[in-house]
């Protein structure tokens, strides 16, 4: 044993510390978020204002207060919209925690954003019944939860429920890495590079000696560590799984998904946040070597990527059912 499990206190606290201080949450969901508002966008004239996100893994729900207030922007008194969000998680505690949250937070721009959260648990029967209201756009979010071997449906049966759905969006978020790698050895030598980084990226966003990032390094990064080495270990629920971009997007493909192109506004709005918290290295952009973090642009403009120094560690694409 590595070290002792964190509590759920610990490891939200530890959590909320690196979305706070690491762009590397941040630019997933914000890229992801102006993905979803943009396919919003091309259907307003025919969706009557509403948009329903089923989100498979929602965790804490970090990721839709940003959502939550660019639709509450746009939104007047003539013309309200409706935003209702389907979060899975793990447990009922954590998601009645999330929509306390959100609905509290949506309650601040007052009545204009009709704001609707309903939780609930991986493997409910009622997934198969989720209610689509007429017209409205469907956006399915897929933030890091195919990396999860505990899905509570294989891959592939997954994609194949989502596709049914028919969503005018399918946004999926993948850490990099190589999955094709079934020994212990492998498997231990591809994580050490890939939290090796994780871990150095850390120095462009807390001092070595902070009791922060040493609760980040232990109670975040430390557990998913410990996931990855006890894969073999009967009884494991939860383990972390680093694909390259070529593997997971052939399955995408095999499954009905065709890419769509990542928006320049995309493009600009995840340069425009590593800007904002890059402190220490300078900000890389393309194919630059050198240090801190990067934004790529890959696959034709279909794929953007966070990298720290010569390593991608975040893929954002989306994609759309044919």
């Amino acid at each position: 044993m590595l070290m002792e499990e964190p509590t759920s206190e610990e490891e939200f606290l530890a959590f909320t510390d690196l979305y706070r201080v690491s762009p590397y949450y941040q630019f997933a969901h914000f890229t992801a978020n102006q993905a979803i508002l943009e396919a919003y966008e091309e259907e307003e004239e025919r969706n009557n204002k509403a948009l329903h996100v089923i989100d498979f893994d929602v965790s804490y729900g970090f990721q839709w207060p940003s959502l939550i207030q660019s639709l509450s922007e746009k939104a007047t008194s003539g013309n309200r919209i409706s935003l209702r969000i389907t979060g899975f998680g793990n447990n009922l505690k954590e998601l009645q925690e999330t929509e306390a949250r959100l609905v509290s937070f949506s309650k601040g721009f007052g009545n204009h954003l009709v704001f609707e959260f309903q939780g609930l648990l991986r493997g409910s029967s009622r997934v198969f019944n989720l209610r689509k209201k007429k017209n409205e756009t469907v956006a399915v979010n897929l933030v890091s939860y195919l990396n999860t071997s505990s899905c509570f449906m294989k891959v592939s049966d997954t994609l194949g429920f989502v596709h049914s759905l028919s969503p005018s969006i399918v946004v999926l978020v993948k850490q990099e890495g190589s999955r094709s790698l079934k020994t212990f050895l492998s498997r231990f030598t591809e994580s050490l590079h890939y939290f090796a980084a994780m871990f150095d990226s850390l120095d462009d966003c807390l001092p070595l000696e902070s009791t922060e990032r040493l609760k980040i390094e232990k109670k975040v990064l430390g557990k998913e560590i410990k996931s990855m080495l006890n894969y073999d270990m009967d009884g494991v629920d939860y383990c972390p799984k680093y694909e390259r971009m070529e593997t997971w997007k052939g399955r995408m493909e095999n499954h009905g998904f065709v890419g769509r192109k990542i928006s320049s506004k995309c493009v600009i709005q995840a340069k425009l946040l590593l800007k904002m918290r890059t402190h220490y290295y300078p900000l890389q952009f393309e194919e630059e070597g050198g240090g801190g973090f990067r934004v790529s642009e890959r696959d034709e403009g279909r794929v953007i990527s966070l990298g720290w120094q010569n390593r991608f560690l975040l893929t954002v694409s989306s994609w759309q059912p044919v």
